[in-house]
């Protein structure tokens, strides 16, 4: 087998998804797509595969459906950030023989600031990048040296393929790799522009983490052991921009969609699924409903969320062929999956990083309609809740790269319409426009203030409303 991919971002979503869909590839008889996947952070997924030649499980779990299968797409895995590690990535991916990098790291892995499309040159990371650039640590760093050595040696670029859940991930992915390219070398980042694709992709699949009580459930079933499997659900979806350097895997034996109308299927997704999925986080986190399907056994989660996905339909483009009321009642069935552990503490993280996307971005749709927001309104109050009952928590700790700037805000006063107007003050979150319109400053206010009323709700006694 040939490994001419190279995924960055090794974990559970890649493996139950994209790994997955290329096994699939691989077992047709094209073995020219083998992956080697690379942990950014840590090594902990190297050491793990690493002793059982990066063979691991996938465990798909359904409410009456289960289906354990091996995965061997992955020849091999590096992992960490140590020096040595980070060389042998990057001169894998200087390699000709290396077709396509993909990639896996949220919204924070691509150092843009998402209000203003600027790279972070501030951040630490970046600065070491570009100063160190024989060990780059950041997937900017490591993409745009390995295109600087290929194009050094005459040897065509890779293709870079997000599968982040962003809208026009493909466009960030660009727009980032050439602002840090822009800071090496003029010539080599026009170079980029000129003769990298990055295609744009919409990914769907709810891969929460795996528990001991997965693991051990698994290693019974299989009869063996698996130092990390991944558990997942029964749907899949990958639709992909069809813009390759260097060809591409056949990845419709895998059930991917090859399509021209990407955006549509990213809005629908991002807005659908992950704007209802951080509202339910949210949510679920305030009122004490540990996993996503815990909190849609509570009317008042399913009937903010039924609200919210009326008004993402009624600005909403759907793909040709795709009816958006089915798409949710199939998103409701797969939520309340009583198989999958899916933690809303795992979802309600990176706020900042998902709210402009999820939320914000029709929001901002309804309002150059003149329409108003209520379920949005809600959500918004939702996670503004969920940062006053952190600040309020004696060592708790919130999961976001903004967290010090929201958590001031957060407690810097108990009066709801303080605590909103403090918020909404976060213009890396809001903007200017958002904060400016007082309609929405009033909905969001009103339905702050519900919430804080609703005893059921964690942070009733520590707000006057």
């Amino acid at each position: 087998m040939t490994a001419s991919i190279v995924h960055l971002g090794l974990g559970a979503f890649h493996r139950a998804h994209q790994a997955l869909m290329t096994e699939a590839v691989l077992n047709s008889g094209d073995l020219a797509w083998g992956i080697v996947g690379a942990g950014m952070q840590s090594s902990g997924m190297r050491d793990a595969l690493a002793p059982q030649d990066c063979l691991y499980a996938v465990a798909e779990f359904g409410a009456d459906f289960e289906r354990i299968s091996v995965v061997g797409a992955l020849v091999d895995v590096l992992g960490g950030a140590e020096d040595a590690e980070k060389t042998r990535l990057l001169a894998k991916m200087s390699d000709a023989s290396t077709r396509i990098v993909s990639i896996t790291v949220t919204e924070k892995g691509y150092y843009l600031d998402l209000a203003t499309g600027k790279l972070q040159l501030q951040s630490p990371a970046i600065a070491a990048d570009l100063a160190n650039p024989a060990v780059p640590k950041t997937i900017l760093g490591l993409i745009v040296y390995a295109l600087r050595n290929r194009k050094a040696a005459g040897v065509p670029p890779f293709t870079v393929l997000s599968c982040d859940n962003l809208p026009n991930n493909g466009k960030l992915a660009r727009a980032a790799v050439v602002a840090f390219a822009r800071e090496v070398d003029a010539e080599l980042a026009a170079w980029i522009e000129a003769e990298v694709c990055f295609p744009c992709t919409m990914v769907n699949r709810i891969t929460p983490a795996t528990t001991d009580a997965d693991r051990a459930h698994i290693n019974e079933r299989l009869g063996m052991e698996d130092a990390w499997p991944v558990v997942t659900e029964q749907f899949v979806q990958w639709v992909i921009e069809d813009k390759f350097n260097m060809g591409r895997p056949d990845w419709t034996l895998g059930g991917a969609v090859f399509s021209d109308e990407i955006e549509r299927w990213e809005s629908m997704k991002l807005r659908c699924l992950n704007g209802s999925h951080s509202t339910l986080a949210y949510l679920g986190q305030l009122t004490g409903r540990e996993t996503v399907a815990d909190a849609m056994q509570l009317p008042l989660i399913t009937d903010i969320l039924d609200a919210l996905w009326r008004e993402n339909r009624e600005v909403l483009q759907a793909p040709k062929g795709v009816d958006p009321a089915d798409y949710v009642e199939q998103l409701k069935q797969r939520f309340r999956n009583p198989a999958l552990k899916h933690r809303t503490a795992q979802i309600a993280s990176d706020g900042s990083q998902k709210l402009p996307q999820r939320l914000l971005a029709p929001l901002r749709e309804r309002i150059a309609k003149g329409l108003a927001s209520p379920a949005i309104a809600t959500a918004i109050a939702a996670w503004m809740h969920f940062a006053v009952k952190t600040a309020h928590t004696p060592g708790a700790a919130l999961s976001d790269p903004m967290s010090a700037e929201i958590l001031a805000q957060a407690g810097k006063s108990t009066d709801a319409a303080a605590i909103v107007d403090n918020l909404l003050g976060l213009q890396k979150i809001f903007g200017q426009d958002v904060p400016a319109d007082a309609a929405f400053r009033a909905e969001v206010l009103g339905k702050f203030k519900e919430l804080a009323r609703n005893p059921a709700v964690a942070t009733a006694s520590q707000i006057a409303a």
